[in-house]
């Protein structure tokens, strides 16, 4: 590890990747799973072959990346990988035969071949170069000292708002860390916090656990108890001596905003408009959900071209020209990065951190010519003098004490605080997710030397419906009535499994067939131990 001794400050990047465990092999097409195929097919393997790119021109770059250890079982799962393949190959078919439909039409011919292109080239990229692990790609690039990972809670839950059930706070954090050290072979010393949702207390569950350092959002820094010498330019610590970064504001207005940030530029790929629902119903039937939906098919012909113009009257979407705004926009963050360490440099003792914090999915998914802004940018810190790229753990060995302070109540949803996933549309769920935590610890302890594999079978897959409940994205969804019908269908499902799971085990009758069925379903974490309740 070496460290630019000439620069003045650094640019601690954050991807954030997350999903929540989708899987219905009860389905011979799932709208629910396309979420994971999208995010594989647009960000996460155009994200590696950047990396590949990268590290073969000798560009130094870093950053952090926090895995939630429900994608990490969903890249590692034998049935998605055939159901992903699978899709690849439809979406091939599809560009093949758009390639035939548009040839008297130039642009949108450009168009149709420029996906044809970018599908092979990601179906070649998982099969030969990452060999459908996904996982094990993402851990080569840690080895090579470009990358530091890091873990989130079991099922990305919404801590503070499970802080009167100490017992599921410790299974999420504990199991989190476990699944790490099985796909990634070593220990997870940072933790995200799903939603940089933090609770006074949060920290010492992390001493436990090792545990040094996790992300907040800007407020939580400014709000601490001690008033931060150094603003949001240098993390904190608490009195136990675990370190917390918050939140660049300005990094995040610029990358975040579609409204005011750069992927709102009319140039770019307008994500609304796609051939799943423009085009002729039964030319694209065999593309869409086989129950006859029409889905977004990740095929889209048009740009943003007016953030306020109707979808129907978008222009046709110019690779050239948005690959022109990206330069511009790269070099732009590049030069505003440089400006805002020389400015803050001057004001500080130390070298500045600023701390940019993101939904890895933006990248490529949501903002279609975010993979090729990451590269850009990333080569042109490279270039700079002013400013370099660090991971969490290199800056904290530069600087390994820091000031003494206590975070509050927060999190970086709407308004900053819990409101986003306790409010009318979701708070029901709670007293039912609760109870049966409570329940669960009972569990545990009555059979905690049990020498039965069958009851132990039964009480490991209460555990992860258990721990399937508490996910956040469940409220989340519920919230913005997005999949609203669905979010309800799963938080009932857990705990329904749950309970009938209870049961089989106070009555001593258990349903190997129901148990079968649950273990196929919910195939998450594998070596689960029902004791982390205890």
């Amino acid at each position: 590890m070496s460290f630019n001794k000439e620069c003045k400050g650094y640019w601690l990047l954050v991807l954030h990747a997350h999903l929540p465990f989708v899987k219905h092999p009860e389905y011979n097409d799932s709208i629910e799973e396309r979420w994971f195929f999208e995010a594989l097919l647009e960000t996460y393997i155009p994200l590696l072959d950047v990396f590949e790119k990268l590290s073969f021109e000798n560009i130094d770059f870093k950053l952090c990346m926090s895995i939630s250890p429900t994608l990490m079982a969903m890249f590692d799962d034998d049935f998605l990988r055939v159901r992903f393949l699978k899709y690849l190959e439809n979406l091939i078919e599809l560009t093949e035969k758009e390639i035939t439909r548009t040839k008297g039409d130039e642009v949108f011919n450009h168009l149709a071949k420029m996906y044809n292109g970018r599908f092979n080239q990601v179906y070649n990229s998982y099969t030969e170069k990452y060999k459908c692990d996904i996982n094990y790609a993402f851990k080569k690039f840690q080895e090579l000292d470009y990358l530091e990972i890091i873990t989130s809670s079991a099922t990305h839950c919404y801590l503070p708002l499970y802080e009167a059930f100490p017992s599921g706070v410790k299974a999420q954090i504990e199991l989190g860390l476990r699944e790490y050290q099985n796909f990634f072979g070593k220990n997870s010393y940072g933790m995200w916090n799903a939603e940089c949702g933090y609770f006074e207390g949060l920290e010492k569950y992390f001493e436990k656990y090792g545990i040094k350092y996790f992300f907040t959002d800007t407020h939580t820094v400014l709000n601490s108890s001690v008033r931060p010498e150094y603003g949001i330019f240098a993390p904190l610590e608490t009195p136990e001596g675990i370190v917390y970064f918050g939140r660049d504001v300005e990094t995040s207005r610029l990358v975040w905003s579609a409204r005011e940030g750069y992927p709102g530029d009319p140039y770019y790929r307008e994500f609304y408009r796609d051939i799943g629902f423009d085009l002729d119903y039964d030319y694209i039937k065999p593309y869409i959900h086989e129950g006859g939906n029409r889905v977004f098919t990740c095929v889209k012909y048009y740009r943003v071209t007016d953030k306020e113009l109707p979808l129907e009257y978008k222009k046709p979407y110019i690779p050239a020209k948005a690959m022109e705004k990206v330069k511009e926009h790269s070099q732009h963050f590049v030069s505003s990065r440089e400006k805002q360490i020389n400015y803050v440099t001057s004001l500080m003792d130390r070298k500045p951190v600023v701390v940019s914090m993101y939904d890895a999915e933006l990248f490529g998914h949501w903002w279609y010519e975010g993979i090729d802004f990451l590269y850009n940018v990333f080569k042109g810190i490279s270039n700079s003098s002013v400013v370099k790229m660090i991971t969490p753990s290199e800056y904290l060995k530069l600087y390994p004490v820091n000031q003494i302070s206590t975070p509050q109540l927060s999190s970086w949803g709407s308004n900053g605080y819990s409101e986003f996933w306790l409010n009318e549309t979701n708070d029901w769920i709670y007293r039912h997710i609760h109870k049966c935590i409570d329940k669960m610890c009972f569990l545990a302890k009555k059979f905690e030397r049990t020498s039965s594999t069958l009851i132990k079978r039964v009480l490991n897959q209460a555990a992860r419906e258990v721990l399937l409940a508490m996910a956040s994205d469940w409220p989340f969804i519920m919230k913005t009535k997005t999949m609203e019908e669905y979010a309800k269908r799963r938080v009932l499902e857990s705990i329904d499994n749950f309970n009938n799971l209870y049961e089989m085990c106070q009555s001593n009758r258990i349903n190997e067939n129901i148990l079968l069925e649950l273990e196929k379903s919910h195939s998450i974490f594998l070596d689960i131990d029902y004791r982390i309740f205890i």
